[in-house]
């Protein structure tokens, strides 16, 4: 496996102001869409594909603008949404292709919701980490391999706005202005560090993963949370929470911009008994607040109501393995585990020049060293990593990784300390 030096290239980059063939038109009509699908289907090869979204503003993660670019046909920007119930052809010619993005899988979800589904995927910025590259956003790859320096700005706007401003349109389609030409640089890199079916495997998982599964839980995850200890003040949190993500959704609004978590924490603490009391509060007498105090006040009366038993637990329940800082007590030789694991995959990253997330997940590594019990394991160095093979396979992680990792994991399981002393 060759070694790709991370250093960029010593050359300035030019800067990418303006779409090579000019600003094409903005495609939100029926005619125009019949057009575009035209010019698509006559370019060749893969295809450049962007969305824009509006996180942050909107609750759903629909997409607000569509950009495409194929050889010999240029780019192609349209907006869904005027034409959201139109799309179908194409859909047809684009989802037999393979599709070129970057962070493809914030993306997928929402061209998913319009029918649009690759047949086959590379994302640029997954082939970066495989590749070893230090910084992997698009401008800064684009820059690294291309000597392009992309001019970024809009990507946090409200793209959900009409009309799109031309100064945001031109941003999105240089976002696939030189997309293609980037495949074909990174994969070079790939190619040349023997990298090249990893990336495939890694391409076909993220193609296949679907929108991730919602955790459980997600209102502990309100900020500032953690200032507050007792049940009924957490129960008070979740149960506004649950309002304001129910309310957020109705309305397709980011749900911080319904109610931001600061006022949900302020809530819980003070306890108000009155819609006077909570409109003292910071934010909740604000004129749009005002609106829903009665959907708030029903929110807090329900966590009143509660009874102890039904009351949330101050520490979050876990499934699996606790947080990391209680092994050492609870299991310090899980703890000496997740030591020598960690030890090995570290090495093994520098070694190969991929990060230690892509390697394998924390999480897989965690619940592995957990569940591992070295008493169960009197085989010989063969059969344990074959085990460990096995537990991998069932957590999600691809062939190329068990193969590199199992063997590493064995030794290391196995050699760990089976005490610590002092304890």
């Amino acid at each position: 496996m060759s070694d790709v030096s991370d250093q960029a290239p010593e050359r300035t980059a030019v800067p990418l102001l303006t779409p090579a063939g000019g600003l094409p038109e903005l495609v939100d009509s029926t005619r125009l869409l019949s057009a575009a699908v035209d010019r698509l289907a006559g370019g060749t090869g893969p295809l450049a594909v962007d969305a824009e979204r509006a996180s942050g503003f909107r609750y759903s993660n629909r997409a607000y603008l569509l950009q495409f670019r194929r050889a010999g046909a240029g780019t192609v920007l349209v907006d869904p949404i005027p034409i959201a119930g139109e799309l179908a052809p194409l859909a047809e010619l684009i989802n037999p292709l393979e599709w070129v993005l970057h962070s493809a899988d914030q993306d997928l979800p929402g061209l998913d919701e319009l029918g649009m589904r690759p047949a086959a995927l590379y994302d640029t910025e997954l082939a970066g980490r495989l590749a070893g590259y230090e910084r992997v956003g698009l401008a800064a790859i684009v820059e690294r391999k291309l000597g392009f320096e992309l001019k970024k700005g809009h990507g946090a706007d409200d793209w959900s706005n009409r009309p799109l401003p031309e100064t945001w349109l031109n941003y999105a389609a240089l976002d696939v202005e030189v997309l293609l030409e980037l495949r074909d640089a990174v994969a070079e890199d790939l190619e040349s560090q023997g990298k090249t079916d990893w990336a495939a495997q890694e391409f076909e998982h993220v193609r296949l993963a679907g929108p991730p599964k919602p955790k459980p839980d997600r209102w502990r995850r309100t900020s500032q949370i953690h200032s507050l200890k007792s049940p009924r003040q957490l129960a008070a949190v979740r149960e506004l929470w649950t309002a304001r993500d129910e309310l957020a959704r109705k309305r397709d609004v980011a749900p911080g911009r319904v109610l931001p978590d600061s006022a949900i924490v302020a809530a819980a603490t003070a306890d108000p008994r009155t819609v006077d009391a909570l409109r003292s509060l910071p934010v909740f007498g604000g004129p749009r607040q005002r609106r829903s105090s009665a959907l708030w006040m029903q929110a807090l009366d329900r966590a009143r109501a509660l009874s102890p038993e039904d009351l949330p637990p101050v520490t979050q329940p876990f499934t699996g393995p606790p947080p990391v800082n209680r092994w050492s007590r609870r299991n310090p030789e899980a703890a000496e585990r997740l030591t020598a694991a960690r030890a090995a995959i570290t090495e093994l990253s520098e070694r190969v020049k991929v990060p230690v997330e892509n390697l394998l997940t924390p999480e897989l590594v965690r619940r592995l060293c957990w569940d591992f019990d070295p008493a169960g394991h009197p085989g010989d160095l063969t059969q344990v990593t074959a085990e460990i093979d096995e537990t991998l396979a069932s957590g999600g992680a691809r062939p190329w990784q068990r193969e590199l990792t199992a063997p590493l994991l064995a030794e290391a399981l196995r050699t760990a300390p089976t005490h610590v002393t002092g304890e």
